[in-house]
């Protein structure tokens, strides 16, 4: 596996928002630090909801990529999604909790999935997109940085398995704490899980 590209973006204002939002990445050759709280330089401008330790980076893979395009009648550039980062050969619908990203200089570990909002449908224009992005279930997943360093196109990357009980991506999209029973709950705390799920689930 390698990564295909290294995204970053900064603050830009959507159509009729006055607020910016970070959501407009674009894929970059140079070399990019990664810290404990994701890409430096990348723009983050709503911290109630992105970024954060528990969600510094967000991927996708190739394989989200290319069933996205599919999806749409046409080709997606990394970085349309909003994702730092395009590994080759990945595929979110199988990645779980846990789960860890290794280069030769920095370490990922999956933490949670993304769950679309109303700035990913007027970025993708069509208002819909939402719905639709819960009914593909392509939905990437954010990690934590176990080791920070840097990330650049074309590093070769470990895809490590969690070897722990799993918790897939489209599964977390789907997430609502009250309905899980007893036994699903346990595996959910087993796992290095986001910690503000982690706190939905001890409540």
């Amino acid at each position: 596996m390698k990564i295909v590209a290294v995204c970053i973006g900064s603050p830009e204002r959507l159509p009729g928002r006055r607020t910016k939002t970070g959501i407009f990445k674009h894929a970059t050759r140079a070399g990019v630090m990664v810290d404990e709280n994701g890409l430096v330089g990348d723009a983050v401008c709503n911290g109630d909801h992105h970024g954060g330790l528990e969600q510094a980076v967000y991927g996708l893979g190739t394989v989200d990529l290319d069933g996205w395009s599919a999806e749409l009648g046409r080709p997606l550039t990394p970085g349309t999604l909003g994702e730092n980062l395009v590994i080759d050969g990945a595929d979110s619908r199988t990645v779980s909790v846990g789960d860890r990203f290794e280069t030769a200089d920095v370490l990922l570990e999956v933490t949670s999935t993304r769950t679309p909002c109303a700035t990913l449908s007027i970025r993708m224009e069509d208002r819909l997109f939402a719905k639709r992005f819960l009914k593909v279930a392509r939905p990437g997943f954010y990690c934590r940085v176990l080791k920070g360093g840097v990330l650049t196109a074309g590093d070769a990357v470990s895809h490590i398995r969690f070897a722990g009980a799993v918790i897939t991506m489209p599964e977390l999209l789907v997430f609502q704490p009250k309905r899980l029973t007893a036994e699903d709950r346990t595996r959910y705390l087993a796992s290095p899980i986001h910690a503000k799920l982690r706190a939905s689930l001890v409540e």
